[in-house]
C-alpha cells in the first residue's frame, strides 16, 4: 500500500523529501547500535540521551558506499526492547546484494522505486516497490532489492523493523541478517568444491575475488562474469531452488487507503492484519499521522501496543505522561522535541499528545507491537473515554462538582486530532525552562555537594591534625616509658651483675674453705673415702636402677594414656558419625515429609495456600534451629578438642620439664664425680710423689755407704 498515491489526502505529502528506516544488518558489518534506554530524562536534550528518543545525528552508521548506506537504531520502551530499526537507502540502479534474513522484517518504502526479490527455498518471487508500499518478510527468507534507474534519479529509502516476541527474537549477537558470502565461503575450499561441482579455477576466481560491500552498482547481463553466475548458484544452493521460478506478487500501499481518521487538522491511519493479511502472525503493525499546522493529536493511550515513530516531515513535540502508580526513580513525565529522521517510542499505556508548530506540518508513521485492534483510549473530545462513564463517577473521581465536569466534557467538539495553536510553542518553551530548571539545580547541587565535600575536606584534616597530635603525645609517652624501662633494666641488670659477683666471690671462698678442710681430711679418710666410694658406687646403681624403672613406668604410663585418648578419640568420632547419621536420616525424612505436604498442599484449595506457606515457615525455623543447635554443638566439640590439646601441650611442657631436671641432675652427678675423682686423683699422687722421694733419698744412701765402703777398704 502506498502513501503516496493519488488519493484525496495524498496531496497533503507532495513534494516532502522524507526520511526512512530499515532492520537488516549483516554478520560482518558494523557492530551493534548504541541502546537509548529507559530512564529518567536528567540530560539535556542536545545530548540525544533523552528516554524514548533517538535522534537521527545518533544513528549507527553499518555500511556505507558510493552507491548507498545503511544506519540503525535501537530504542527502547521499558518494558520490551531494544526495538531495531534500520535505515536503507540505495542511490539510483543500486543493489543490496542477497541476506539471509534472521528475524521477521516489517519494511515501509519512504522514496524512490525498485524491486525487492525473495525466496523461501520453495520459488523465487519478485515484488515492485515504490513509495508508500508495506511489506512483511518472514525470518528464514533470502531477498535482494535493486533501485530503479528513473527519470528523476530518485534514491531509494526504505524503514524497517525486526520482530521482537517470545517465539521470534531478535539476536544482536548475530544481527538481523547475514550476506550469502559469508554463508558460502565460511566452508573449506574441499567442502565448496564438492559440494557446487564445478572447476578448480571457477572456486579459485571466488574465492580470491575482492568481498563487494553490502551495497554495490547494480550490473547488466552483459556485465556478469562468473562470479556473477556463480553467486546466482549459490543462492540456489542456498534456498534449494533446482530451477529458478520467478512469480510476481501484490504490493500494498498505504495511501491506496481511505485514513481512519480525518478533519481540517489532519488525518491518520493505521495498518494492521485486518488490512495486510501478511501481518496477520506477525507483531508489527503500521501507521501514519499528518498534522497540519498548529494541531495536536489529543491526548491519549494506546492498551494494546508500544508506538515506535520515525520523523518524516517538520518538527513537532512529543508530551508522555507516566502511569499513576508507575515508580517516580524510574520514569517521569516528559516532553521532548523532534525533527526529521528522528525516531521516538511511547509504551503500552503511557498517555501521550503529538503537536505540531504553528509554522508548518507534522508527518510521523512508524511501527506498533502489536497487529491486533489496538483501538486507542482518548481523553478528550467526542470519543473521550471519560464521556462513556458516570459523570457523577468521574465528577467525584475529580473531587468537583457535577456541573464543573459537564463544562469539562462537553466543551470540545472535534475529535482525535485537535487545533491547538501556539501549543507546540508553549511546549517547547516549557521544555527549555525545565531544562534550565534542571541545570539550575544540577549546578546548586554541584555547589552543594563542593562545599559538603570541602566541609568533608577540613574535617578530615582537622580530624587527621588531631590524630597527627594524639598520635606524637602517644609516641612520645611511650618514648618516655620505654626509656623509664631501660633505666630500670639497666639497674635491674647491674643489681643482678653485683649479686652474681657476690654469689661467685662467695662461692669461690666456699670452695676454697671446703678445699682447705678436704686436704686436711684427705689422709684421714682414704681408707674411709675408698669404703664411702664403693658404697656411693653401689648407690649410684641402684639409682640409675630405679631412674631406668621408673622411666620405663613412665614411657607405660604415658602409652597407655594415649591409647586411652585415642580410644576416647576414637569413641568420640563414632559418636559423631554416628549423631551425623542420625541428622542425616532426620533431614532425609523431613525432606521426604516435606515433599508429601507439598503434594498434599497441591490438591488443596487456594484459600489453604497461606497456612502451607506458614507451616513451611515453621519448618524452615525448625531446620534453621536444628543447625544453629549443630552448630553450637560443633562449636563445643570444637572448644572441648581446644582444651584437650591444651592439656596434651600442659602435659608435654610439663614432660620436657622433667627432662630437663632429669638432665640438669645428671649434670650435677656428672660434676660432682668429676670433683671426687680429683679429689681421689690429689692423695694418690702426693703418696707416689713421696714413695718416689723416698726411693731416690734410699738410693742415695745406698749410693753413700757403697762410696764411704770402698774408701775404707782402699
Amino acid at each position: 500500500m502506498n502513501l503516496f498515491s493519488q488519493s484525496p489526502f495524498s496531496q497533503k505529502l507532495e513534494g516532502l523529501v522524507l526520511p526512512c528506516v530499515v532492520m537488516f544488518c549483516p554478520k560482518n558489518w558494523s557492530s551493534q547500535p548504541a541502546i537509548v534506554k529507559f530512564r529518567a530524562w536528567s540530560e539535556d536534550e542536545s545530548a540525544g540521551a533523552i528516554p524514548y528518543l533517538v535522534r537521527r545525528g545518533h544513528r549507527k552508521s553499518l555500511v556505507v558506499t558510493e552507491y548507498g548506506e545503511i544506519s540503525a537504531a535501537e530504542i527502547s520502551s521499558g518494558a520490551k526492547g531494544p526495538y531495531h530499526i534500520q535505515f536503507i537507502t540505495l542511490e539510483p540502479n543500486s543493489l543490496l546484494l542477497p541476506v539471509l534474513l534472521h528475524a521477521d522484517m516489517v519494511l515501509y518504502v519512504h522514496t524512490g522505486n525498485g524491486r525487492l526479490t525473495r525466496t523461501d527455498g520453495r520459488e523465487m518471487k519478485g515484488i515492485n516497490l515504490r513509495r508508500g508500499d508495506v511489506y512483511r518478510l518472514q525470518a528464514g527468507s533470502v531477498f535482494f532489492v535493486r533501485s530503479n534507474l528513473d527519470s528523476e534519479r530518485q534514491k531509494m529509502r526504505i524503514h524497517a523493523i525486526f520482530s521482537n516476541t517470545d517465539e521470534d527474537i531478535y539476536e544482536p549477537s548475530i544481527g538481523a541478517y547475514s550476506s550469502i558470502n559469508d554463508l558460502v565461503l565460511g566452508f573449506d575450499r574441499k567442502v565448496l568444491q564438492e559440494a557446487f561441482k564445478v572447476h578448480e579455477e571457477v572456486l579459485e576466481e571466488l574465492i580470491s575475488a575482492k568481498r563487494p560491500p553490502a551495497v554495490v552498482h547494480a550490473v547488466t547481463m552483459g556485465q556478469k562474469s562468473v562470479y556473477w553466475e556463480l553467486e546466482g548458484r549459490m543462492l540456489d544452493f542456498l534456498t534449494g531452488n533446482k530451477h529458478k521460478k520467478t512469480k510476481g506478487a501484490k504490493t500494498f500501499n498505504i495511501l491506496d487507503a481511505e485514513p481512519d481518521f480525518e478533519n481540517c487538522n489532519g488525518w491518520s491511519l493505521t495498518v494492521d492484519r485486518n488490512s495486510l493479511r501478511s501481518l496477520g502472525d506477525s507483531n508489527i503493525g503500521i501507521f501514519m499521522v499528518n498534522l497540519t499546522k498548529g494541531s495536536m493529536m489529543g491526548p491519549h493511550w494506546n492498551p494494546m501496543a508500544t508506538e515506535i515513530a520515525v520523523v518524516l516531515h517538520g518538527q513537532g513535540m512529543v508530551r508522555v505522561v507516566c502511569p499513576g502508580m508507575a515508580n517516580e526513580s524510574e520514569c517521569k513525565n516528559m516532553r521532548f522535541k523532534v525533527e526529521e529522521g528522528d525516531v521516538f517510542a511511547v509504551p503500552r499505556f503511557h498517555p501521550m499528545a503529538q503537536m505540531s508548530f504553528d509554522n508548518d506540518s507534522f508527518v510521523f508513521m512508524g511501527f506498533s507491537t502489536s497487529t491486533k485492534r489496538n483501538y486507542p483510549q482518548f481523553l478528550t473530545g467526542k470519543r473521550s473515554i471519560l464521556r462513556t462513564l458516570d459523570r457523577g463517577i468521574v465528577a467525584v473521581s475529580f473531587n468537583v462538582t457535577n456541573t464543573t465536569m459537564d463544562q469539562l466534557l462537553n466543551a470540545q467538539e472535534e475529535e482525535l486530532i485537535l487545533d491547538c495553536t501556539t501549543c507546540a510553542e508553549e511546549e517547547e518553551s516549557k521544555m527549555k525552562e525545565e531544562i534550565e530548571k534542571e541545570k539550575q539545580e544540577e549546578e546548586a547541587r554541584k555547589r552543594e555537594e563542593e562545599e559538603e565535600e570541602e566541609k568533608e575536606r577540613e574535617e578530615k584534616e582537622a580530624r587527621k591534625r588531631e590524630e597527627e597530635e594524639k598520635k606524637k603525645r602517644e609516641e612520645e609517652e611511650a618514648r618516655k616509658k620505654e626509656e623509664e624501662r631501660e633505666r630500670e633494666d639497666e639497674a635491674r641488670k647491674k643489681e643482678e651483675e653485683e649479686a652474681r659477683k657476690r654469689e661467685e666471690e662467695k662461692k669461690e671462698r666456699e670452695e676454697e674453705e671446703a678445699r682447705k678442710k678436704e686436704e686436711e681430711r684427705k689422709r684421714e679418710e682414704e681408707a674411709r673415702k675408698r669404703e664411702e666410694e664403693e658404697e656411693e658406687e653401689e648407690r649410684e646403681r641402684q639409682e640409675e636402677e630405679e631412674a631406668r624403672k621408673r622411666e620405663e613406668e613412665e614411657r607405660e604410663r604415658e602409652e597407655e594414656e594415649r591409647e586411652r585418648e585415642e580410644e576416647e578419640a576414637r569413641k568420640k568420632e563414632e559418636e559423631e558419625a554416628r549423631k551425623r547419621e542420625e541428622e542425616e536420616e532426620a533431614k532425609k525424612r523431613e525432606e521426604e515429609e516435606k515433599e508429601e505436604r507439598e503434594r498434599e498442599e497441591e490438591e488443596e484449595e487456594r484459600r489453604e495456600q497461606e497456612e502451607a506457606e506458614r507451616e513451611r515457615k515453621e519448618e524452615e525455623e525448625k531446620q534453621r534451629r536444628e543447625e544453629e543447635q549443630q552448630e553450637e554443638a560443633r562449636i563445643r566439640e570444637e572448644e572441648a578438642r581446644k582444651r584437650e590439646e591444651e592439656r596434651e601441650e600442659e602435659k608435654e611442657k610439663q614432660r620436657r620439664e622433667e627432662e630437663q631436671q632429669e638432665a640438669t641432675r645428671r649434670e650435677e652427678k656428672k660434676k660432682r664425680q668429676e670433683k671426687q675423682s680429683q679429689r681421689e686423683e690429689t692423695p694418690r699422687r702426693e703418696y707416689e710423689e713421696a714413695r718416689r722421694q723416698e726411693e731416690e733419698r734410699q738410693k742415695a744412701t745406698l749410693e753413700r755407704r757403697r762410696k764411704g765402703y770402698g774408701k775404707g777398704k782402699t
